[in-house]
């Protein structure tokens, strides 16, 4: 448990409050190893990305069947009939903790709780492209849907109900995985004379017959999970348990024709225990996957002894092709949250727009001229003398958050005595208003006053460089200084951070942060009025 989940154990002691159905909380968590004595490793294609046993708490977390990724956070259904959300807390790449954990009950059509195992026992959960969630249920064997899934049931989706004809009731759907005009759905079953799963599409649904791996069909491996990229491919959970051989997991890549090909298999003495939850996260340049195992509510910490499991959460990373990955392009951050704009927060201000035209293609800043109007006049007066044309982005610094990337992007004049001009007064955000959030751009110094010809982008918020006046360090008293806001290319932007870096160019804190081939700004001019 880290210290700010212990900090949080505790003063939920003290205060000893029951848990709202919604509310968050720090769930009481420990980490754990590859295997036995390692903290890091590979199996197959993939690299352990750090992992985390999650204890039941007051509030019962367990029971998890299913698991997908959604803007940032982990979303889960559990055989008791409810829903869970965790945030999972990453440094860099390594997720070393659980920063929050909701659990609320699913409802039916009605609003009512689904009360009884066999009305509740959810084992699948997937989100369409229309923002709709399907759940599958065993035991009453259905798929419905939900609009939100803190409301009722909207109706139920019979496109696999060939799939469960004969099913026995602990033998449900227990895969859904949604894709661009498609949807997977595996009933928990391995035979080849009856097809286990189903790919269903606009011009109808096809179903066929997915084999275990060797290493664990054996062992009687089962479909339990499942995620798709937008195009189709997907990545498909098996598990297994026998008494002789314990657990055992494998993950299968299913290519859009059905054909499969095994990414890994996880044997002892790897860390395992009933993994029925697999999530796909895609960034830009990495593929990772979460596994969540189901303790059937027989948790070690509550029920020790011969039988007991754990909540495990595991991340791991599917290995690059053999030649590395090719470089990123704006195109790869097109569709991630990373390409949005920002958000000026107070839009009625006057402003002055300015395009950097950049090797990778323009980034539009509107200068906050009313809010800040010393720093933003400084900029417009290196844009119209020409001071920025030909200089670079140069920096680029991650900063660990829940989306990736996450950090600043550094550009400017660089301290060339040709283009800088005299240092400006400092406008501190507590007066500007203004903050560090997504898409803003600040003012690179060391000091208050000190500002010149430099400045740097946020990529998602850093809020931590706003001013605090009630610190005692000069440096986070003053913070530093924003000035504008990206309304365009956040993608350029967000490319430009990608771009590989050389880890021995930079002095102390910047080592290693500076582009191996910084990105030219070839003009910065002010942007045409809108017509």
């Amino acid at each position: 448990m880290t210290w700010k989940r212990a900090l949080a154990t505790a003063l939920a002691l003290l205060l000893a409050a029951p848990l709202a159905a919604q509310e968050e909380f720090f769930p009481a968590t420990e980490p754990v190893e590859f295997a036995p004595g390692q903290s890091e490793g590979e199996v197959g294609e993939l690299i352990f990305r750090g992992g985390v046993a999650i204890a039941p708490d007051k509030a019962q977390i367990g029971g998890i069947s299913s698991l997908t990724w959604h803007d940032g956070q982990l979303y889960a259904v559990t055989d008791d009939g409810r829903r869970v959300v965790m945030t999972p807390d990453d440094q860099g790449s390594r997720l070393v903790d659980v920063s929050s954990i909701s659990l609320a009950p699913l409802r039916d059509a009605k609003g009512g709780k689904l009360g009884s195992k066999e009305r509740g026992d959810a084992e699948a959960i997937t989100r369409l492209a229309s923002g709709e969630w399907l759940v599958a249920f065993e035991q009453e064997h259905r798929i419905w849907r939900y609009a939100d899934l803190a409301g009722p049931a909207t109706g139920e989706d019979s496109r696999a109900a060939a799939l469960l004809a004969g099913a026995a009731p602990n033998e449900g759907i227990e895969t859904l995985a949604a894709y661009d005009g498609g949807l997977l759905a595996c009933g928990e079953w391995a035979d080849p004379a009856r097809p286990n799963c189903l790919r269903i599409t606009d011009s109808g649904a096809v179903s066929f017959a997915l084999a275990a791996p060797e290493g664990i069909a054996e062992a009687g491996g089962v479909p339990t999970d499942a995620a798709c990229r937008k195009d189709g491919s997907c990545f498909v959970l098996f598990r297994s348990y026998q008494a002789s051989q314990g657990n055992r997991a494998a993950i299968v890549a299913l290519a859009p024709d059905n054909s499969a090909a095994t990414l890994a298999v996880l044997t002892p003495p790897l860390t395992l225990d009933n993994f029925e939850g697999l999530a796909l996260r895609e960034e830009p340049g990495h593929t990772f996957l979460y596994l969540a195992s189901d303790d059937n509510f027989r948790n070690c910490e509550t029920r020790p002894g011969a039988g007991c499991q754990r909540t495990l959460l595991m991340k791991f990373e599917l290995k690059p092709p053999p030649a590395g990955p090719a470089p990123l392009t704006a195109q790869d951050f097109g569709p991630t949250r990373s390409a949005r704009p920002a958000v000026r927060p107070f839009p009625e201000a006057a402003s002055v727009s300015v395009v950097l035209e950049t090797s990778l293609g323009p980034i539009t800043i509107a200068l906050e001229t009313e809010r800040a109007p010393i720093t933003a006049g400084n900029f417009l007066r290196y844009v119209d003398e020409k001071r920025l044309d030909g200089t670079t982005f140069y920096r680029a610094m991650d900063v660990a958050s829940a989306y990736s990337p996450s950090g600043v992007l550094q550009g400017g004049a660089r301290g060339d005595p040709k283009r800088v001009r005299a240092p400006i007064a400092h406008e501190p955000t507590n007066l500007t208003g203004l903050s560090h959030t997504h898409g803003a751009v600040a003012m690179a110094s060391l000091g208050a006053g000190t500002a010149d010809g430099d400045f740097f982008i946020m990529i998602e918020d850093q809020t931590g460089l706003d001013a605090d006046p009630s610190s005692s360090d000069p440096t986070w008293r003053d913070g530093y200084a924003v000035f504008g806001h990206v309304t365009a290319g956040m993608d350029i932007v967000a490319a430009i951070h990608a771009a590989p870096r050389d880890p021995e160019q930079g002095e102390g804190l910047m080592k290693g942060q500076m582009l191996a081939e910084p990105v030219r700004i070839i003009t910065a001019r002010r942007a045409a009025p809108a017509p």
